[in-house]
């Protein structure tokens, strides 16, 4: 087969994209095994060097990846983003992130990783602003259609962003954690437990022969046979993990402890301390996962933190749940304070279908939104030239929320929340605009677990001009997430055994990986 002809293009083609989509070395077009699989199943190709991957191969799919793109991007009127930076522990290198999100005509909301180039030198707010703009010109993206850009809580971040002149807000998931470190993980008590049960996981992690003899207690004692979990200092989840699996172990371990010795003692005290630390941090984790789903929007902020403030608002009988209670609900309160009062957060609740107005714990921060909503509505009727007033739909009845939908005190909190808020009345409308808003919040709302895209694309018709302000406000994320998924990928590409690779390959790997899907 000729290396010229199309049939061999096409198979170059696709072993560079699994060279990209699988985290292989160039050289793996020239092993043995791969060259053998190739010569058995079509015995004409000759498989390129791996020069031409680099030089060649890949860039051709980067440069088609990109330009696929830069066709869905043109047409977008707001575009999302999240940036971070992230060193690499294997090699001299630190990287800078964008990554975009939009929501298409068809209300499907797309995702595209249009950075994550070489940062060299100070991380300053100057330096970091240049090669934000830098990038943004790259996409022939102006600050206009820039919805937000949702970056870390650094000092460095809110300066740039704020000397750009564009929208930022920080990531929840970081503020969460914060809030669980000043509120509770910083307490004398906790961290003591804490180090006392870091210092026992690592004891089995590191000796395989304690683990075989837990194994044993486990399978004697007719117990879950599982691994304890070692924690990150930095990820207070990590944490809250390995207190769980302490505690599903607990009796295990006390056999284990009576007969061989461990190098921290967990006393009674410890292992109540540690059941009262995983109960009330529980919330904590389950709103977490929550924010940090890829679905995850700006508009799943306020309600996180209303039923987050009432789960912890709740008396308690034991004093000691009850003092953690308060200095987290005091954190949470402290870092949230004006998320009620962040157009971001506000206009985005509204328009999502599963809240709508239910979650706002202030009448005047209601209000607020309510009246601002108008406003983005009568703008993009102004943009549609629309004129006609749309017909004054019947509201659906509200739907009844039963606790037994519910699987967990999140869940609870939520649902009593949101029938709280139905059963109150809602104001009477007069203009085009707010006649959509009054009929729009007057449906019912959707359950929790369904799509709000798609209520809104089945709803466009019906309220165009309130669809078209959903388009711009849901396609913001809550969490910067979606760049530390996409340094996991830098660190499966940039590893120990390939930790001399050039920055420009580091980023057209995980450009085509992460990107590839556009291309199906």
């Amino acid at each position: 087969m000729a290396f010229e002809s199309v049939a061999a293009q096409g198979i170059t083609a696709k072993i560079a994209e699994m060279i990209a989509w699988s985290d292989l070395p160039f050289s793996f077009a020239e092993s043995p095994g791969f060259m053998m699989l190739m010569e058995h199943l079509q015995p004409r190709y000759e498989v390129p060097s791996r020069h031409y991957f680099t030089e060649k191969a890949l860039p051709a799919l980067f440069k088609k990846t990109a330009d696929k793109i830069r066709g869905l991007l043109v047409s977008v009127p707001y575009v999302s983003f999240t940036t971070d930076i992230w060193s690499s522990s294997v090699a001299p290198m630190s990287l800078l992130s964008l990554t975009a999100q939009w929501i298409d005509s068809s209300f499907a909301l797309r995702r595209a990783t249009l950075h994550v180039q070489e940062f060299r030198g100070s991380h300053t707010a100057e330096r970091i602003q240049t090669a934000m703009e830098n990038m943004l010109n790259n996409w022939a993206i102006d600050n206009t259609r820039v919805h937000v850009i949702v970056r870390d809580n650094a000092a460095n971040m809110k300066k740039a962003m704020k000397d750009m002149m564009v929208p930022s807000v920080g990531c929840v998931a970081h503020s969460l954690q914060l809030c669980v470190h000043e509120g509770l993980l910083s307490q004398r008590s906790v961290t003591d437990t804490l180090a006392n049960a870091r210092k026992i996981v690592g004891h089995f992690k590191h000796s395989p022969l304690a683990y075989s003899r837990l194994e044993d207690i486990q399978m004697e004692l007719n117990v879950d046979v599982r691994r304890l979990q070692q924690d990150v200092q930095t990820r207070w989840n990590s944490s809250l993990y390995m207190l769980q699996s302490l505690l599903q172990q607990q009796r295990a371990l006390s056999v284990y402890a009576a007969e061989r010795s461990l190098p921290a003692t967990l006393t009674a005290t410890h292992w109540e301390l540690m059941t009262k630390t995983a109960e009330v941090l529980s919330p904590f984790e389950e709103l977490t996962r929550d924010v940090s789903r890829e679905s995850a929007t700006a508009a799943d902020v306020i309600p996180a933190i209303t039923v987050l403030s009432r789960v912890l608002s709740r008396e308690e009988a034991d004093h000691g749940v009850k003092t953690m209670k308060r200095t987290l609900l005091e954190a949470v309160e402290k870092r949230f304070s004006d998320v009620e009062t962040q157009p971001l957060y506000y206009i985005a609740t509204l328009l999502d279908s599963r809240y709508k107005d239910g979650f706002f714990t202030k009448p005047v921060n209601l209000s607020l939104a309510k009246d601002h909503l108008i406003q983005e509505v009568a703008k993009a009727e102004e943009r549609r030239g629309a004129s006609a007033m749309p017909e004054d739909a019947a509201a659906e009845p509200l739907r009844k929320v039963k606790h037994s939908e519910a699987h967990s005190t999140v869940d609870i909190t939520f649902l009593e929340i949101l029938q709280e808020r139905q059963s109150q009345g809602r104001s009477v409308s007069t203009t085009s605009a707010e006649t959509q808003v009054h009929n729009y919040l007057s449906e019912q709302t959707i359950p929790k677990n369904s799509e709000p895209l798609h209520y809104w694309r089945d709803r466009a018709a019906q309220y165009p001009s309130v669809a078209a302000v959903a388009a711009r406000y849901l396609s913001a994320p809550c969490s910067s997430v979606d760049s530390e998924r996409l340094f996991s990928a830098v660190a499966n590409v940039l590893d120990e055994k390939r930790n001399r690779l050039k920055p420009e390959n580091v980023e057209m790997l995980v450009f085509i990986k992460k990107n590839i899907n556009i291309l199906q």
